[in-house]
């Protein structure tokens, strides 16, 4: 029973710290409405982004950051050993969070947050990747998209292999979540961060 428990509450804890969406949260008491209907309809920073918001935008990418970063560690400090599936709860929360009909977020700045949080070379490779793919493509997409498949990479290499088959299936969450950018990829038309479509 407890070894029940103690996979049942960091799951649980896990997906309600990664379903708080900050970004409509921030967005609807910054004055700017409901960020589903506005842009892409995602509630990550992004979308944020496209409100004109640069500085609730920042504030959404560190606090989705962070919900995933506090869910890892909190895991750790109570539940050891749960560190992995604290960090799959809270990027499922985020994506996929009950309050929103399941419609959430692409999982980017959370995975960031979990990968940091499970060890800090995992967050590091993710944070060079995605800030380096962002700043030369100038393609927010292609950069979250980079920085989740490096992720597994990295917990492989830095010897932290435990966490490689979690780390994997978050990756391919967000290359799934990511599919109709994708396709735009693809075709040349996905947009670049600061310019219009």
């Amino acid at each position: 029973m407890n070894a029940f428990v103690d996979t049942l509450l960091p799951l649980l804890v896990g997906y309600l710290l990664g379903s708080v969406p900050f970004g409509l949260i921030l967005t609807r008491m910054t004055g700017g409405g409901d960020l589903r209907s506005i842009g892409s309809g995602n509630i990550g920073a992004t979308n944020v982004l496209r409100t004109g918001k640069k500085g609730v935008a920042a504030a959404t990418l560190l606090l989705d950051m962070g919900k995933g970063l506090s869910a890892v560690l909190l895991a750790r400090h109570i539940w050891p050993g749960s560190e992995g599936l604290a960090a799959l709860a809270a990027v499922l929360g985020h994506c996929f969070p009950l309050w929103l009909k399941f419609k959430g977020g692409k999982g980017v700045a959370t995975m960031m947050g979990v990968s940091l949080g499970l060890a800090w070379p995992i967050g590091l490779v993710y944070a060079v990747a995605w800030l380096g793919v962002l700043f030369a493509s100038r393609i927010s997409s292609l950069g979250g998209m980079s920085a989740a498949v490096a992720a597994p990479v990295a917990a492989l290499l830095s010897g932290y292999t435990a966490y490689v088959p979690v780390l994997a299936l978050l990756a391919l969450l967000v290359l799934f979540l990511h599919r109709e950018n994708i396709a735009r990829l693809r075709a040349g038309t996905e947009p670049k961060v600061g310019r219009k479509k």
